[in-house]
């Protein structure tokens, strides 16, 4: 086919590849794997050596590099930007994602555009006895500058759990900060992130409220949002139960949502590509509160955009990649509501029963609508797992379509009891369904 395009995709799946596959117009797509995600996040990352490996695949491929995209956190939101101006490919700028991606930096470009953040400051981690920043107040979160997904983010109540959180955080937190510093050295920085560096410690006041999702991209210098997810905690607990799209929250406060994230958005100065961005919503006080902001859309989302719109969310991606239009269909899937589901344990242990692919695909067909991802592989410790948060371990991610939030509930109960996953130690928490 003459319109065939090749896109390189880093850290490309297998569980993506179904959702890639959905996207309209797939048939034109040629998609490339750049990278394991093994090879890019596992234990002690070197940026220019991940550069050097993407580079001999790319150089060493015989056909045209007409797009190279990735939809996961550092490393990978950074070599799209870095690698796409070595090909002439299209991307946002190296600085746009770095002002996302760097926690701090993110905060203070918020600061300019937005009121509706929680207060922050720096952790100096090297003090004999690292305190709160001044008019920071419990309860809050510490969380490095940089990290993957929730690792080494705590949530603390007072000075023992914030001492005892630093501790953890100035112990781990070279792993990824200090690659970090590598792409930062690229980057002319303005005085007020000078000598801030990639091994920052930041403490935050915490959020609460309704946690959402607002996803959308910036074309032609307009920013659009395409869509707005709900975030459901287990109860007692900050680690997500499941998202739900589409929001349920009223109109005027989505409205308000997208307000800000088109403000957080140009002053971030993104072009050409997709952004995820959460909020808190109280709904007690009204308000609403800049939690964290994403260069990338959110690839977890893909199965609940497929659902309800007709088309998965790596859409934009790939058309924005291209240079074509990236608008996004809307309702036009075959469900009213969808979810993406986390089947969690609390407690460490090792994966006993796990069911085959020939099960999954089973079950997936017995009960229409849904998608399942089972995570630990047999006999796997449960915390040797990669992208897990500080306080549990996913044991499948479980994806429902329906047309009331009953049905989503009703679809995941039954995928549960099918998979029948089973460790060696006592049952998941109360609250899994």
């Amino acid at each position: 086919m003459s319109d065939e395009k090749n896109i390189f995709v880093l850290g490309l799946k297998e569980a993506n590849l179904p959702a890639l596959h959905d996207v309209p117009d797939a048939e034109r797509y040629r998609f490339h794997p750049l990278l394991t995600l093994r090879e890019l996040q596992s234990g002690e990352v070197s940026v220019p050596c991940v550069l050097e490996k993407a580079q001999h695949v790319l150089d060493s491929f015989d056909g045209t590099i007409d797009a190279i995209v990735g939809y996961w956190d550092f490393p990978v939101s950074t070599l799209v930007p870095i690698l796409s101006e070595r090909y002439g490919t299209r991307s946002t700028s190296l600085e746009s994602v770095v002002k996302c991606e760097h926690k701090y930096w993110s905060r203070l470009e918020q600061e300019k555009a937005v009121s509706t953040h929680p207060r922050f400051g720096r952790v100096d981690l090297h003090a004999s006895t690292p305190a709160p920043p001044e008019g920071v107040g419990f309860p809050m979160w510490l969380k490095p500058a940089l990290a993957y997904s929730s690792e080494l983010a705590f949530g603390v109540k007072d000075e023992d759990e914030f001492r005892a959180a630093a501790a953890r955080i100035r112990k781990g937190i070279g792993r990824v900060g200090g690659p970090f510093e590598y792409i930062l050295d690229r980057l002319d920085l303005p005085p007020e992130m000078a000598g801030v560096g990639g091994q920052v410690c930041l403490a935050e006041e915490a959020l609460s409220g309704i946690q959402v999702a607002v996803e959308g991209y910036v074309h032609g210098g307009e920013v659009t949002v395409y869509g707005v997810l709900d975030s459901i905690d287990y109860p007692d607990s900050s680690s997500f139960l499941r998202h739900q799209y589409p929001s349920t929250l009223p109109e005027p406060v989505l409205h308000r949502l997208r307000g800000a994230s088109a403000r957080v958005m140009r002053q971030i100065g993104m072009q050409e590509a997709t952004f995820s961005i959460e909020f808190f919503y109280d709904p007690h006080a009204d308000e609403i509160n800049v939690l964290e902001v994403n260069p990338r859309h959110s690839q977890s989302h893909a199965e609940l955009f497929q659902y309800v719109d007709g088309a998965p969310n790596h859409h934009a991606m790939l058309r924005l990649a291209l240079g074509e239009d990236p608008a996004m269909p809307h309702r036009a899937g075959r469900y009213r509501t969808a979810a993406k589901w986390y089947y969690r344990w609390f407690t460490d242990g090792v994966a006993r029963a796990v069911p085959s692919q020939e099960d999954i695909a089973r079950i997936e067909k017995e009960i229409p609508g849904t998608r399942i991802h089972v995570i630990p592989e047999p006999g796997q410790h449960l915390s040797a797992m990669d992208e897990q948060d500080s306080y549990s371990f996913e044991l499948a991610h479980v994806f429902t379509g329906g047309d009331s939030e009953e049905e989503l509930r009703e679809k995941y109960d039954h995928c549960v009891a099918a998979l029948n996953l089973a460790c060696d130690k006592a049952g998941p928490a109360e609250g899994n369904s």
